[in-house]
C-alpha cells in the first residue's frame, strides 16, 4: 500500500512541476509573440498592420515620407489596420515607420523604427535633366567703351550787340525850318539895309 501511495504522490509531484514548467513556459512566451508590427509599401501605397499590443496602455504609430507627414502621430491600444495612398513620385522615396508601445520597458522593446525605400510606379520614372552643351568663348572683339562726354556746358559765342547809331552827318527833319528861319532874318535884314539907306538919301 505504502509502494502504491508512494508513487501516485511522485506522479502527482511530476505531473505538478510539469503542469508549472508549461504555465512559466507560456507566460514567458506571452511577450515574445506579442506586438506584431507588420507593414509593406509597395509604388502608391502603404500598409500597416498593428496587432497584439498592450490595450491597458496608450501606443502611437507615426509615417512619414522624406520627412513629411503620411500618417500624423496616431494613438491606438490592442491593435492598428490603415492602408494609405502614397503621393505620385518620380524617384525614389524614403518611407518611415516609427511605432511607440506603451509597455516598452529597459527589460523589453517593443517599439519599431523602420524606414523602407520605395521606386516610382512604371510610367511615373521622371527624366533626369539634360545636361546643357558647353559653349566655346566667343572671339567677337568687345565694343569699346563710349567715350565719356565732358560735363561742362558748351559755351557758344555771343551774338555781338549791334553798334549805337553814330551821331547823323546827313541832314535831319529840322534842317529845313533852320534854313527857312535864317533866310527869312536875312531877308528881313537886307529889307532894313535897304529901307535905312533909302532915308539917308531923301534927308540929304
Amino acid at each position: 500500500m505504502q509502494i502504491k501511495h508512494h508513487g501516485r504522490v511522485r506522479t502527482g509531484a511530476i505531473a505538478a512541476v510539469s503542469f508549472a514548467a508549461l504555465v512559466g513556459t507560456g507566460v514567458l512566451a506571452t511577450p515574445a509573440s506579442a506586438h506584431t508590427p507588420v507593414w509593406s509599401v509597395t509604388c502608391d501605397k502603404v500598409t500597416v498592420d498593428l496587432t497584439q499590443y498592450n490595450s491597458k496602455v496608450e501606443n502611437t504609430v507615426t509615417i512619414t515620407v522624406d520627412g513629411k507627414d503620411l500618417l500624423a502621430k496616431t494613438s491606438f491600444k490592442s491593435s492598428f489596420h490603415k492602408t494609405l495612398d502614397l503621393a505620385k513620385h518620380g524617384q525614389d522615396v524614403s518611407v518611415h515607420l516609427v511605432v511607440k508601445a506603451g509597455d516598452t520597458s529597459d527589460k523589453h522593446n517593443f517599439d519599431k523604427d523602420e524606414t523602407k525605400t520605395v521606386a516610382p510606379c512604371k510610367g511615373d520614372e521622371s527624366t533626369p535633366p539634360k545636361t546643357p552643351p558647353t559653349t566655346a568663348p566667343s572671339t567677337k572683339p568687345s565694343t569699346p567703351p563710349a567715350t565719356p562726354t565732358s560735363s561742362a556746358p558748351v559755351v557758344k559765342p555771343s551774338q555781338s550787340t549791334p553798334p549805337t547809331n553814330l551821331a547823323e552827318t546827313g541832314g535831319s527833319s529840322s534842317t529845313p525850318i533852320i534854313g527857312g528861319i535864317a533866310a527869312a532874318v536875312v531877308a528881313a535884314g537886307a529889307g532894313l539895309l535897304f529901307m535905312n539907306r533909302k532915308r539917308r538919301s531923301s534927308h540929304s
